[in-house]
Protein backbone atom coordinates (compact mmCIF):
# COMPACT_ATOMS: atom_id res chain seq x y z
CA UNK A 1 0.00 0.00 0.00
CA UNK A 2 1.43 3.34 -0.98
CA UNK A 3 0.93 6.51 0.92
CA UNK A 4 0.22 9.76 -0.84
CA UNK A 5 2.77 12.45 -0.24
CA UNK A 6 1.28 15.32 1.78
CA UNK A 7 0.52 18.43 -0.27
CA UNK A 8 3.07 21.12 0.28
CA UNK A 9 1.65 24.22 1.79
CA UNK A 10 2.55 27.73 0.72
CA UNK A 11 3.54 26.86 -2.83
CA UNK A 12 1.35 27.96 -5.71
CA UNK A 13 1.30 25.28 -8.38
CA UNK A 14 -0.80 26.93 -11.07
CA UNK A 15 -1.10 30.30 -12.73
CA UNK A 16 -4.71 30.56 -11.66
CA UNK A 17 -3.62 30.21 -8.04
CA UNK A 18 -1.23 33.10 -8.53
CA UNK A 19 -3.87 35.22 -10.22
CA UNK A 20 -6.41 34.53 -7.47
CA UNK A 21 -3.86 35.34 -4.77
CA UNK A 22 -3.04 38.64 -6.45
CA UNK A 23 -6.71 39.58 -6.67
CA UNK A 24 -7.28 38.78 -3.01
CA UNK A 25 -4.21 40.76 -1.97
CA UNK A 26 -5.15 43.66 -4.23
CA UNK A 27 -8.63 43.99 -2.75
CA UNK A 28 -7.14 44.25 0.73
CA UNK A 29 -4.39 46.69 -0.24
CA UNK A 30 -6.66 48.96 -2.27
CA UNK A 31 -9.27 48.99 0.50
CA UNK A 32 -6.69 49.79 3.18
CA UNK A 33 -4.43 52.21 1.32
CA UNK A 34 -6.44 53.52 -1.61
CA UNK A 35 -5.36 53.46 -5.24
CA UNK A 36 -2.42 55.85 -4.80
CA UNK A 37 -1.18 54.27 -1.58
CA UNK A 38 -1.26 50.68 -2.79
CA UNK A 39 1.80 49.55 -4.72
CA UNK A 40 2.44 46.62 -7.01
CA UNK A 41 5.31 45.53 -4.77
CA UNK A 42 3.18 45.46 -1.61
CA UNK A 43 0.36 43.62 -3.35
CA UNK A 44 2.79 41.00 -4.67
CA UNK A 45 4.39 40.61 -1.24
CA UNK A 46 0.99 40.07 0.36
CA UNK A 47 0.17 37.47 -2.31
CA UNK A 48 3.54 35.75 -1.84
CA UNK A 49 4.59 36.11 -5.47
CA UNK A 50 7.06 38.12 -7.51
CA UNK A 51 5.97 41.62 -8.48
CA UNK A 52 6.49 40.73 -12.15
CA UNK A 53 3.43 38.51 -11.91
CA UNK A 54 1.20 41.59 -11.72
CA UNK A 55 2.27 42.68 -15.19
CA UNK A 56 2.18 39.10 -16.44
CA UNK A 57 -1.40 38.47 -15.38
CA UNK A 58 -2.96 41.91 -15.47
CA UNK A 59 -0.71 44.30 -17.37
CA UNK A 60 -0.25 46.79 -14.56
CA UNK A 61 -1.69 48.41 -11.45
CA UNK A 62 -4.71 50.01 -13.13
CA UNK A 63 -5.78 46.77 -14.76
CA UNK A 64 -5.32 44.88 -11.48
CA UNK A 65 -7.47 47.48 -9.73
CA UNK A 66 -10.19 47.00 -12.33
CA UNK A 67 -10.01 43.22 -12.03
CA UNK A 68 -10.15 43.40 -8.23
CA UNK A 69 -13.48 45.22 -8.50
CA UNK A 70 -14.76 42.72 -11.08
CA UNK A 71 -15.83 45.53 -13.39
CA UNK A 72 -16.38 44.57 -17.06
CA UNK A 73 -14.33 47.35 -18.60
CA UNK A 74 -10.74 47.72 -19.76
CA UNK A 75 -9.62 51.31 -18.99
CA UNK A 76 -7.12 51.31 -21.84
CA UNK A 77 -9.72 50.22 -24.37
CA UNK A 78 -12.16 52.76 -22.96
CA UNK A 79 -9.77 55.65 -23.53
CA UNK A 80 -9.03 54.58 -27.09
CA UNK A 81 -12.75 54.18 -27.76
CA UNK A 82 -13.85 57.51 -26.33
CA UNK A 83 -11.08 59.98 -27.13
CA UNK A 84 -10.61 59.63 -30.93
CA UNK A 85 -13.11 61.53 -33.03
CA UNK A 86 -14.81 64.90 -32.81
CA UNK A 87 -13.51 66.55 -29.61
CA UNK A 88 -16.87 68.28 -29.14
CA UNK A 89 -18.66 64.93 -28.82
CA UNK A 90 -16.47 63.18 -26.26
CA UNK A 91 -19.25 63.57 -23.69
CA UNK A 92 -21.67 61.71 -25.91
CA UNK A 93 -19.16 58.92 -26.49
CA UNK A 94 -18.59 58.54 -22.74
CA UNK A 95 -22.32 58.12 -22.11
CA UNK A 96 -22.74 55.73 -25.05
CA UNK A 97 -19.80 53.58 -23.92
CA UNK A 98 -21.01 53.55 -20.33
CA UNK A 99 -24.48 52.41 -21.36
CA UNK A 100 -23.15 49.74 -23.70
CA UNK A 101 -20.82 48.24 -21.10
CA UNK A 102 -23.29 48.21 -18.23
CA UNK A 103 -26.37 47.22 -20.21
CA UNK A 104 -24.45 44.22 -21.57
CA UNK A 105 -23.78 43.18 -17.96
CA UNK A 106 -27.36 44.03 -16.95
CA UNK A 107 -25.90 46.51 -14.51
CA UNK A 108 -25.07 43.65 -12.16
CA UNK A 109 -21.61 44.59 -11.00
CA UNK A 110 -22.49 48.27 -10.87
CA UNK A 111 -25.52 47.57 -8.71
CA UNK A 112 -23.38 45.59 -6.28
CA UNK A 113 -20.74 48.30 -6.13
CA UNK A 114 -23.17 51.17 -5.65
CA UNK A 115 -25.15 49.36 -2.96
CA UNK A 116 -21.97 48.49 -1.07
CA UNK A 117 -20.87 52.13 -1.07
CA UNK A 118 -23.60 53.33 1.29
CA UNK A 119 -22.44 51.40 4.33
CA UNK A 120 -18.78 50.75 3.64
CA UNK A 121 -16.30 53.66 3.49
CA UNK A 122 -13.60 51.45 1.97
CA UNK A 123 -15.94 50.41 -0.85
CA UNK A 124 -16.88 54.05 -1.40
CA UNK A 125 -13.24 55.05 -1.72
CA UNK A 126 -12.49 52.18 -4.11
CA UNK A 127 -15.41 53.06 -6.35
CA UNK A 128 -14.58 56.76 -6.27
CA UNK A 129 -10.94 56.15 -7.14
CA UNK A 130 -11.84 53.63 -9.82
CA UNK A 131 -14.21 56.02 -11.58
CA UNK A 132 -12.12 59.18 -11.18
CA UNK A 133 -8.57 57.90 -11.55
CA UNK A 134 -8.80 54.73 -13.63
CA UNK A 135 -11.77 55.29 -15.93
CA UNK A 136 -12.59 58.99 -16.21
CA UNK A 137 -9.24 60.55 -15.31
CA UNK A 138 -7.28 59.28 -18.34
CA UNK A 139 -10.03 60.51 -20.68
CA UNK A 140 -10.26 63.94 -19.08
CA UNK A 141 -6.48 64.24 -19.09
CA UNK A 142 -6.50 63.86 -22.86
CA UNK A 143 -9.20 66.43 -23.66
CA UNK A 144 -9.59 68.94 -20.82
CA UNK A 145 -8.03 72.38 -21.30
CA UNK A 146 -7.47 72.93 -17.57
CA UNK A 147 -8.51 71.91 -14.03
CA UNK A 148 -8.31 68.22 -14.86
CA UNK A 149 -9.07 66.85 -11.39
CA UNK A 150 -12.11 69.08 -10.96
CA UNK A 151 -13.46 68.19 -14.38
CA UNK A 152 -12.90 64.48 -13.73
CA UNK A 153 -14.86 64.72 -10.48
CA UNK A 154 -17.73 66.51 -12.24
CA UNK A 155 -17.88 63.90 -15.00
CA UNK A 156 -17.73 61.11 -12.42
CA UNK A 157 -20.62 62.63 -10.49
CA UNK A 158 -22.76 62.51 -13.61
CA UNK A 159 -21.74 58.99 -14.58
CA UNK A 160 -22.23 57.56 -11.09
CA UNK A 161 -25.56 59.38 -10.81
CA UNK A 162 -26.71 57.92 -14.10
CA UNK A 163 -25.73 54.44 -12.95
CA UNK A 164 -27.55 54.88 -9.66
CA UNK A 165 -30.77 56.11 -11.27
CA UNK A 166 -30.81 53.70 -14.21
CA UNK A 167 -29.70 50.47 -12.53
CA UNK A 168 -30.24 50.77 -8.78
CA UNK A 169 -33.20 53.11 -8.22
CA UNK A 170 -34.57 52.27 -11.70
CA UNK A 171 -36.33 55.59 -11.95
CA UNK A 172 -38.48 55.91 -15.04
CA UNK A 173 -38.37 57.02 -17.75
CA UNK A 174 -34.54 57.05 -17.51
CA UNK A 175 -34.32 53.40 -16.44
CA UNK A 176 -35.75 52.13 -19.71
CA UNK A 177 -34.85 55.01 -22.04
CA UNK A 178 -33.09 54.00 -25.24
CA UNK A 179 -29.40 54.76 -25.59
CA UNK A 180 -29.86 57.51 -28.18
CA UNK A 181 -32.16 59.46 -25.86
CA UNK A 182 -29.85 59.16 -22.87
CA UNK A 183 -26.79 60.11 -24.92
CA UNK A 184 -28.51 63.13 -26.45
CA UNK A 185 -29.75 64.31 -23.06
CA UNK A 186 -26.73 63.75 -20.82
CA UNK A 187 -23.89 63.96 -23.34
CA UNK A 188 -23.91 67.78 -23.58
CA UNK A 189 -23.68 68.09 -19.81
CA UNK A 190 -20.62 65.86 -19.73
CA UNK A 191 -19.14 67.80 -22.64
CA UNK A 192 -19.47 71.03 -20.68
CA UNK A 193 -17.75 69.43 -17.70
CA UNK A 194 -14.97 68.22 -19.99
CA UNK A 195 -14.20 71.23 -22.13
CA UNK A 196 -16.57 74.09 -21.29
CA UNK A 197 -15.77 77.10 -19.11
CA UNK A 198 -16.01 76.50 -15.37
CA UNK A 199 -16.97 79.21 -12.86
CA UNK A 200 -14.01 81.21 -11.63
CA UNK A 201 -12.84 80.26 -8.18
CA UNK A 202 -14.56 76.88 -8.11
CA UNK A 203 -11.31 74.99 -8.55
Amino acid sequence: MTTREPRRRGRRTTGEDTRAALLTAARVEFAERGYDGATVRRIAERAGVDAAMVNHWFGGKAQLFTASLDVPVDPGVLVETVVPGDPERVGERIVATFLRVWDSASGGTLVTLVRSVAGHPAAARMMREFIVRVVIGPVVGRVAPDRVEERAALVASQVIGLGMIRYVVQLEPLASADHATVVATIGPTLQHYLTGPLPAGSG
